[in-house]
């Protein structure tokens, strides 16, 4: 069976790179690593809905990165909002012990990661917005789940922001998410990207 980003365990051999980008006009070094998602640059959705997402002040409470990889979003927008804490948490082993050097090679410390299966390691806690680049190859059940579940994990008022590919059924997600949630927005679209806000 072909080994995905999202296994457990990746047993792929270890390939450790380390990539620097811009993000919301902060300057990052990432390490990466085979078994990961995009190890060699920060792919182009998870930067789109990086730039793109935004929170009302108003709106109290911490973020999640739910499926955070090696760390580039929820430590981009830590660093971004050092008010918030940020929980990382991913299901691979491998991308959270990343997301963790990642996180204090870049001093950002209102952070913590967690490895977790969907939400099975925070179950008690909620959200003011939960942000997203969902694993696609992991099956439109899986996501659709991840998307019901972070309506139960979000405050009042809370969001969630995902990026989907319009050839990766973005338009059959949105009228899923529009089903489930009290408000849908396309905040950004380019290159066959959209950035999508869900408001609980």
């Amino acid at each position: 069976m072909t080994e995905h980003y999202y296994s457990n365990q990746p047993q792929s051999q270890h390939d450790l790179k380390t990539i620097t980008c811009k993000l919301r006009n902060h300057h990052f070094t990432f390490t990466t690593d085979a078994g990961v998602f995009s190890k060699g640059r920060v792919d182009f959705g998870s930067t789109l809905l990086i730039n793109t997402f935004e929170i009302d002040d108003k709106l109290v409470g911490d973020f999640l990165d739910l499926g955070c990889g090696y760390g580039p979003i929820g430590i981009s927008l830590a660093k971004d909002f050092p008010k918030r804490d940020v929980l990382l948490i991913d299901v691979n082993e491998r991308a959270v012990t990343l997301a963790r050097k990642n996180a204090k090679q870049n001093d950002v410390n209102n952070i913590d990661v967690l490895q977790s299966d969907g939400f099975t390691s925070v179950e008690n806690h909620k959200f003011a917005s939960i942000i997203t680049n969902p694993p696609i190859r992991a099956g439109k059940k899986l996501i659709y789940s991840l998307f019901s579940e972070s309506r139960e994990r979000l405050n009042d008022g809370g969001t969630l922001w995902i990026v989907i590919q319009k050839k990766q059924g973005a338009p059959s997600a949105i009228k899923y998410l529009e089903n489930i949630y009290e408000r849908v927005e396309v905040k950004a679209r380019k290159k066959g990207y959209y950035i999508v806000c869900a408001y609980k």
